[in-house]
C-alpha cells in the first residue's frame, strides 16, 4: 500500500497536461517527462524490452510464465485534462477518512461535499488522496498508470503466478482525443486489451459514447469602433446568438444522464473579426451524431441568412466510436474480466461510459479493449480525489485477469 501511495504521489507531481491545438504529439513536454520516467522504471523492474518511441508512447512486455496463452495488453494514459491546471500539484493524503466533507486547504472555498459525492460514503476509514484545491489531482489517469506499474512489479516478484505475455502500453494526449494516434496495434501484438481509466471500484465498462467535435467559425467584419456604423459585423455578437439558439434542455450535459447524448460547447475564443466555438457531440447511437450536426447546421444557416456580411461555418471531425459495436470480436475480453472480478469477491458493475477512453478507438481499430476502474473520482476538477484501497482492488483485478488469460489458448 505504501509503495502504491508513494508511486501515485510521485506521478501526480509531474505536470503532464495535454494542450489542445498544439500541433504535435505529445502536445506537452511534461508528457515526455512522464514517459521517460516510466520507461526507466519498467527497465529497473525487469522489463528488458521497455522502450519509448519518438512520439512518447511506451511499450514493454511482461514475459509469460506459462506456454501457449494469448498475449493481452494493459494501457493507461500519462496526460491530464486541460480543463484545469495540473501545475504544482500538491497531493494531500487523508488516512482513515472520517466520512465528512473535505475542505481543501489551498483554497478553502473548494470543498468535496458528501452531499454531492455519493462515493464518499463507501470510503469512510479508507485512505483518500486529494489536491490542495488549487489544481486537479491527475488521478485521471495516473491512478491507472500506478496500478499497472504496481501490478507489473507484483507479478515479476511472483513468477509462480501463471500468465501469458502481457504487453504494457502508456499513451499520451488521450484527454484531447489523440491517445492512440501513434499506437501500432500490430506491434502491440495483443488479442485483447484493457484500459485502466475508470472511476470508482468494480466497474467493467464495455460501452462508450460515440464522439465528434464540431468547430464553429464565425467570421465578421472589423473596423475602428468610432467609425463602425453600417460597416462593422461583430463576430462576438453572432457567436453569442449561435450559443443562445443551440438546443439545451435535454440536449446539454447538465440536463442529460444515462444513455442520453448531448451537445456541449466548451471553448469559445476570438474577437470582433473572428470567433471559434468548439462543441462536443456525444451519443451512444452513432447514427444520432448526424442529427446533432444537423441541429448546428440549421443554426448556422439561420445566422448566415440574418447576417449576410458574416460567415458561420460548422466543421465536424470524428473523434471515437462506441466500443460496444466491435467488442464481440473477442468476447473473452469482457467475460474473463467478469470472471476476475468475481475471483476477488466483487460482482462486476457493467457500465456505459459517458465519455471515451483509448479503448474506444483501439476497439474500433480491431483490438477489443474494455475499461476498468482505478479508484479515481471527480476528475478534471480541483475537487478530484482518489481512493488508495480502490486502486489496490484494481491491482488485484489485474492479477486475476492475468491468471484467467493464462488458462486460455491463443
Amino acid at each position: 500500500m505504501s509503495t502504491m501511495l508513494d508511486r501515485f504521489c510521485r506521478y501526480v507531481k509531474i505536470e503532464s497536461t495535454a494542450v489542445e491545438d498544439a500541433g504535435r504529439y505529445p502536445s506537452s513536454d511534461g508528457q515526455f517527462d512522464m514517459t521517460r520516467l516510466l520507461t526507466k522504471e519498467l527497465k529497473e523492474l525487469g522489463i528488458a524490452d521497455a522502450e519509448m518511441a519518438d512520439t512518447g508512447v511506451v511499450m514493454g512486455t511482461l514475459p509469460a510464465t506459462t506456454e501457449g496463452a494469448p498475449t493481452i495488453a494493459w494501457l493507461a494514459h500519462v496526460d491530464t485534462s486541460p480543463e484545469y491546471t495540473g501545475k504544482n500539484v500538491k497531493p494531500i493524503v487523508h488516512e482513515n477518512y472520517d466520512g465528512k466533507d473535505i475542505v481543501l486547504p489551498g483554497d478553502p472555498t473548494k470543498v468535496i461535499k458528501v452531499s454531492e459525492c455519493d462515493e464518499l460514503a463507501t470510503c469512510k476509514g479508507k485512505t483518500l488522496i486529494t489536491t490542495d484545491g488549487t489544481t486537479l489531482l491527475g488521478a485521471d489517469d495516473k491512478a491507472g498508470v500506478t496500478v499497472i506499474m504496481e501490478t507489473v512489479a507484483y507479478l515479476l516478484a511472483h513468477p509462480e503466478i501463471k500468465h501469458g505475455p502481457i504487453r504494457i502500453c502508456f499513451t499520451c494526449d488521450e484527454e484531447i482525443g489523440h491517445g492512440v494516434d501513434h499506437v501500432d496495434i500490430k506491434k502491440l501484438g495483443a488479442i485483447a486489451a484493457y484500459t485502466l481509466d475508470g472511476e470508482g471500484e468494480g466497474y467493467l465498462e464495455n460501452e462508450t459514447f460515440s464522439a465528434d467535435l464540431a468547430t464553429v467559425t464565425v467570421t465578421g467584419v472589423n473596423i475602428h469602433p468610432g467609425y463602425a456604423k453600417g460597416k462593422m459585423t461583430n463576430a462576438l455578437h453572432i457567436a453569442a446568438k449561435f450559443l443562445e439558439r443551440m438546443p439545451t434542455q435535454g440536449l446539454s450535459p447538465e440536463t442529460t444522464s444515462g444513455r442520453e447524448g448531448f451537445l456541449h460547447p466548451y471553448v469559445i475564443e476570438g474577437g470582433v473579426p473572428e470567433v471559434k466555438i468548439k462543441i462536443l457531440l456525444r451519443d451512444f447511437v452513432t447514427a444520432k451524431l448526424a442529427d446533432k450536426r444537423a441541429m448546428l447546421d440549421k443554426v448556422a444557416a439561420g445566422l448566415n441568412k440574418e447576417f449576410p456580411t458574416a460567415s458561420v461555418k460548422v466543421v465536424v471531425t470524428e473523434q471515437y466510436r462506441n466500443m460496444a459495436d466491435w467488442l464481440n470480436k473477442e468476447p473473452r475480453a469482457v467475460e474473463l474480466a467478469k470472471k476476475a472480478y468475481k475471483a476477488i469477491g466483487l460482482e462486476p458493475n457493467m457500465s456505459s461510459i459517458r465519455g471515451g477512453t483509448d479503448g474506444s478507438r483501439l476497439t474500433e481499430m480491431g483490438l477489443p479493449t474494455p475499461n476498468l476502474s482505478t479508484g479515481m473520482h471527480n476528475f478534471h476538477s480541483p475537487l478530484e480525489w482518489a481512493c488508495l484501497e480502490e486502486m489496490q482492488t484494481a491491482q488485484k483485478l489485474l492479477v486475476e485477469i492475468a491468471k484467467a488469460w493464462g488458462e486460455e489458448k491463443a
